[in-house]
This record gives C-alpha cells, sequence and structure tokens, in this order.
C-alpha cells in the first residue's frame, strides 16, 4: 500500500473511532438502559434516611437514603454474587460500597478491583444513568452491579 493511502486509511480509521467513542459517551434523553436479567437475584434490604421524594433526571423521583442489594453474574466458576450498597441525594449517587461475595480467588481478584474502580464511574452521576460495562479490567461483576442498581432503583421510588 502506498503511504499517501495508508496514512488516509489510518486517518479514516481514527476518525470513525474518535466518532464512535464521543457517542458511546454522550448521555442520550431517557437512557435508562436496563441490566440484563439474571436468576436468583435478591435484594438484601433497603434503609431511607429521608422520607421526601426529589425529582431525578427524566421526570423520575427517588428517596433520599442508602440502599443494599444484590446482583448476580455468571462467571467461568458459576453463578457469583456482588453486593452492592448507594448512598443517594436527589437522585444522584453520593456514595457506592461493594461487599464481595466470592467463591474462589479468582472472583476474589475481579470483585476486589471491581470495588476499587466503581466509585470512580458512578459517585456523582445520576442514578437513571448508570450502566457500567467494565471497571478495572473486571468485565463479568458489572452485570451483578447493574442488576442491583436496578433493584434499588425500583426499592428508592
Amino acid at each position: 500500500m502506498r503511504p499517501s493511502v495508508r496514512k488516509s486509511v489510518y486517518a479514516g480509521i481514527a476518525g470513525l473511532s474518535l466518532a464512535g467513542t464521543v457517542a458511546a459517551c454522550a448521555p442520550s434523553a431517557g437512557d435508562s438502559s436496563p441490566a440484563p436479567a439474571a436468576s436468583g437475584s435478591s435484594a438484601t434490604g433497603s434503609t431511607s434516611s429521608s422520607g421526601a421524594s426529589t425529582p431525578a433526571a427524566g421526570g423520575s423521583s427517588y428517596k433520599d437514603g442508602t440502599y443494599s442489594a444484590d446482583g448476580t453474574y455468571v462467571s467461568p466458576n458459576g453463578t457469583e454474587t456482588v453486593g452492592v450498597e448507594l448512598t443517594l441525594a436527589s437522585g444522584t449517587v453520593t456514595d457506592v460500597q461493594i461487599t464481595q461475595h466470592p467463591s474462589n480467588p479468582n472472583t476474589r481478584k475481579f470483585q476486589g478491583e471491581f470495588a476499587g474502580g466503581i466509585a470512580g464511574q458512578v459517585v456523582g452521576r445520576n442514578i437513571d444513568e448508570l450502566n457500567v460495562s467494565k471497571v478495572a479490567g473486571s468485565s463479568l461483576t458489572s452485570g451483578g452491579f447493574n442488576q442491583a442498581v436496578e433493584q434499588i432503583k425500583s426499592e428508592a421510588r
């Protein structure tokens, strides 16, 4: 391939890559993509520190407080569970805590990496905008996290 054609191809690929990245980062109106459903999940209960409803994005409202739920996901070692605790204020996540429930050392590693990186992706964001895919190298744990967030949203309404 000639050098000028090669540069054009690379420039085109880079442009498409950048456009895709920008499009993926831009929030869309009413985007509350549901997490994939998995069986065996259960909420671990919730506690609301305030009974006041506060409007969130998209016209929905959530009660301020701290909520907990467990989400499940399937890994190569079987079904795994991750505990999620979110603190909400005016529909915005102000704190997140992850409770690890590893069934083996590999799961412990990935859930630990996930727990160490999730706050940077969700704290300060509206709960309706949350739909994580990969955190600190852990992609499967995200499925359980997203499932737990859906349960928390239902309880916080």
